[in-house]
């Protein structure tokens, strides 16, 4: 990159600003007030907006400071078909796009969505999570993205570009107070480095806390004393070095590192069977006062006895280089390392009430180590635009997962399955109840992925181009797993279902055995030993497009891709219920036969944990026009996506589960708008996207495991988790001078989703009515941005909406782990909440 493309870069960065301030990017380029200069990176070149046959949702970094966008779960509200939520923590991150997206409980699993910050891809979307700090743009890419970005973005792309050290001095901060006592402090200093303007930096750091949104009643069980929960506190660093030895030689060099040591999340209950027999009451009854059974979610008070504390450490360092070997071809380089390491608290049961916990001590985490190079070359001719590269990456994951059930676990199972009759109590020996109990697993995973690709277009005419590309992934997994289990009441309780079933018939003995072989407590699992697993894929993608303009302004598409994201591996126990029939020995004591005429129950620990690779084809028709002048862009694409082997991870109250459903389809329309309106100071920006995101029909015969059709049962047919049919946004900016001296500038951000179930089962109770959330900022300072005031709120209208709902743990029939409870006046569900309004004042220098 030649040091005339920064300008370009820079520029571009105007431009999209003015959405937002018009009189800002005045003063750096000649028209303000048109599109043509919209630069976007979505091919890995510099092009413009409208040239491109791809959906892209291009923000720039101002647009976003506007609309208080901190991290990618605020980029939903500036960003139409884009949804991002967390779950049991912040690192439990995942974005969807046009309703597809992989649930990220499981480190496991890899994202549908890529997340790529300045040129590197991040392993997971919860890794990506965290203050983004100083951004030049971001382009939300949409459909299948596999030729250019490779595995996992088989739904998409987020391209995450941070501002590049100047070579003019400059620095800026900003100090922000608002309520639940939330306080935060920003500055960055950038400049030559060398008098000859060859080097220059930039040095970016932030700190922020905040009080939780949630309220914690901790009641009796212990030991947990905070109370409230949703906390932020974090600080991070990131330093910069732009050396340009020569016009034809850009090296970039990036380093960062960011802590936090925060609590989240706990959840509200969102439905409580209030039956005499039901979860909630049997939970109150071990522990009075340990769950609210009022259905009052949004009272934002949650019930815990142990701690949620989520402690982050986030490090890296790239070094990008870009040789113009002449004036029509160049060579680009990244090298990156980056770490990551999460340890997390967990109440897992989510009352107060000491059932089951992860411990806050750091033994409980999971860890990604990852280095990464990419080469690229990349030339033009006459007729020809042509790409080659080379990608290799190796991930090092290791999570040590650990779940120890509490005090009150044995008190809550014997009401629970035995309804807390003496009586049946007394049947179980005294062996089976072993308090302590729970189990300390630890996975190591290795990942090396290798890819060529190439992206060409060829010019048939000035007016008609097409373009095709090829990308082949190679990529090898090693998972090495062992289990640990404390206690042995499974053993114990497979060992007495005779006297179990003579006692209390067949469905009663099911539900104790069931329920004390649960996969945490189930020691079977240790049998397995350290034990290795390996897969190997190879598999080809590509792209299709062909573009004609019929006009200066007008530009149509048709394309065809193919995404695809990995196999790999459930990091979570896995089991199967199975029947021994009378008079066959029993697989856990091959020495004794099976005495029960109805068979023997016990549960048969799974050594293969893996799961397919998935598949996306993606067929769109677009058009990008430019009207007035060029001070209106309007963008619309038709779409229609087949992912296949569509990897689902779903919460079924005891284990995670990874199935892959056969078929999902994801159809509509994209649309997107800019507007440079003739009022003076008045930019639009938005969109609007109209999704059907349906599963195809299957049966229990089509999945990898039948028994596990219990738990989706519902999916058939139906419009996927997270997938609203309608998703719309638009932000407002105005802007204008009140004296020589003084500016006037406001912006309101707003996002519409329609109605969409947030529970991967599609459970009813768990569907979110439609929405709109608005975020607002006004502020006054000087024409020379010197200083800058600003009021804003985020959720300005306190709107109450769900990010994700699931089923209550350990209330599932135990006689069958991946079947869920089907009576809701038994039943709990639980829910992690959106955000509440926020208000606040933030005071900005720049010099």
């Amino acid at each position: 990159m030649r040091f005339s493309q920064l300008l370009r870069a820079s520029a571009s960065a105007a431009v999209l600003s003015a959405v937002i301030s018009g009189a800002a990017y005045a003063q750096e380029a000649e028209d303000a007030s048109t599109v043509d200069a919209i630069i976007v990176t979505a091919t890995k070149r510099e092009q413009s907006l409208q040239d491109v046959p791809v959906v892209v949702t291009a923000v720039s970094g101002q647009l976003m400071q506007d609309a208080g966008v901190k991290d990618i779960k605020d980029l939903t509200i500036l960003t139409p078909g884009l949804t991002v939520t967390s779950t049991s923590n912040e690192t439990v991150t995942t974005a969807r796009i046009r309703g597809v997206g992989t649930v990220g409980d499981n480190p496991g699993l890899e994202s549908s969505v890529g997340v790529v910050i300045d040129g590197v891809y991040r392993p997971r979307n919860g890794v990506s999570f965290g203050d983004l700090g100083e951004l030049q743009r971001v382009e939300v890419l949409k459909g299948p993205q596999g030729t250019l970005f490779g595995k996992n973005t088989s739904a998409g792309v987020i391209n995450i570009l941070s501002v590049a050290p100047s070579f003019n001095f400059g620095a800026q901060g900003e100090v922000t107070v608002g309520d639940y006592g939330a306080q935060g402090v920003s500055g960055s200093v950038t400049g030559p480095i060398f008098a000859d303007d060859s080097v220059a930096g930039r040095l970016f750091f932030a700190t922020r806390k905040r009080d939780g949104y949630l309220d914690v009643v901790t009641g009796s069980g212990g030991p947990r004393s905070q109370d409230d929960d949703v906390t932020q506190d974090f600080w991070t660093i990131r330093g910069q070095l732009l050396a340009v030895p020569t016009d034809s030689l850009t090296v970039r060099i990036i380093g960062d590192y960011t802590s936090r040591d925060e609590s989240c999340c706990l959840a509200t209950q969102l439905q409580v069977g209030n039956a005499a027999n039901s979860r909630a009451a049997f939970v109150n009854q071990v522990r009075p006062g340990s769950i609210d059974v009022s259905e009052s979610p949004f009272e934002r008070e949650a019930y815990a006895n142990r701690d949620t504390g989520q402690n982050i450490v986030d490090t890296g360092f790239s070094l990008q280089a870009d040789w113009d070997i002449n004036d029509d071809v160049t060579l680009t380089s990244i090298t990156a390392w980056r770490n990551w390491r999460a340890e997390t608290g967990q109440d897992s049961d989510f009352t107060g009430a000491d059932i089951a916990y992860r411990p806050n001590d750091g033994s409980n985490f999971t860890e990604f180590g990852q280095f990464s190079q990419e080469v690229r070359l990349a030339g033009t001719t006459e007729r020809f635009d042509w790409l080659v590269g080379a990608f290799y990456a190796k991930e090092d994951l290791e999570s040590r997962s650990v779940l120890n059930y509490g005090s009150d676990f044995y008190a809550y199972f014997d009401t629970r399955v035995l309804g807390g009759a003496p009586g049946l109590i007394g049947l179980l020996p005294g062996t089976v109840h072993q308090a302590g109990n729970g189990s300390d697993d630890r996975y190591d995973q290795t990942d090396t992925t290798f890819a060529l690709f190439t992206d060409n277009t060829w010019s048939v005419t000035d007016a008609l181009k097409l373009t095709m590309g090829l990308r082949f992934s190679s990529s090898e997994k090693t998972l090495i797993t062992r289990y640990s289990t404390t206690g042995a009441s499974c053993d114990q309780a497979e060992n007495f279902y005779g006297a179990f079933v003579g006692a209390v018939g067949v469905a009663g003995a099911r539900s104790i055995v069931g329920g004390l072989c649960l996969n945490a407590q189930n020691n079977d699992f240790d049998g397995l030993g350290t034990f290795k697993q390996n897969s190997a894929e190879e598999e080809l993608t590509g792209t299709v497009k062909l573009s004609y303009k019929i006009s200066d302004d007008i530009m149509t598409y048709a394309s065809f891709a193919r995404g695809y994201k990995s196999g790999g591996f459930n990091l979570d126990r896995s089991s199967r219920g199975r029947i021994t029939p009378l008079g066959s020995p029993l697989p856990y004591n091959t020495a004794v036969n099976c005495a029960v005429a109805t068979g023997c129950l016990d549960f048969a620990v799974l050594n293969d944990t893996s799961f397919a690779p998935e598949f996306a084809d993606s067929y769109e028709l677009g058009v990008k026009t430019k009207w007035l002048n060029n001070s209106l862009l309007l963008n619309a694409t038709v779409f229609y996506q087949e992912f296949t082997d569509f990897q689902l991870n779903t919460f079924v109250g005891t284990a995670f589960i990874v199935e892959s459903i056969p078929e999902l389809t994801s159809k509509g329309v994209d649309a997107d708008f800019v507007w440079f309106t003739p009022v003076d100071g008045l930019a639009l920006q938005g969109g609007v996207t109209y999704a059907e995101t349906q599963f195809g029909e299957f049966t229990a015969a089509d999945l990898s495991d039948p028994t596990r059709f219990n738990g989706v049962f519902r999916l058939p047919g139906a419009q996927a988790a997270f997938a609203p049919r309608w998703s719309s946004s638009v932000a407002a900016t105005y802007e204008r001078d009140l004296t020589e001296s003084l500016v006037f500038r406001t912006n309101i951000s707003a996002k519409y989703s329609s109605r969409y179930n947030t529970g991967s089962d599609l459970h009813p109770v768990k569907e979110q009515e439609g929405f709109t959330l608005v975020n607002a900022r006004v502020g006054i300072g000087s024409t020379d941005e010197r200083w800058t005031v600003e009021l804003w709120s985020n959720n300005l209208f306190d709107q109450d909406y769900l990010q994700v709902a699931f089923n209550g743990p350990f209330q599932v029939d135990t006689s069958n782990p991946y079947s869920l409870a089907a009576d809701d006046n038994i039943s709990t569900y639980d829910t992690f909440l959106g955000a509440p309004r926020t208000v606040g004042v933030t005071l900005r220098g720049k010099f």
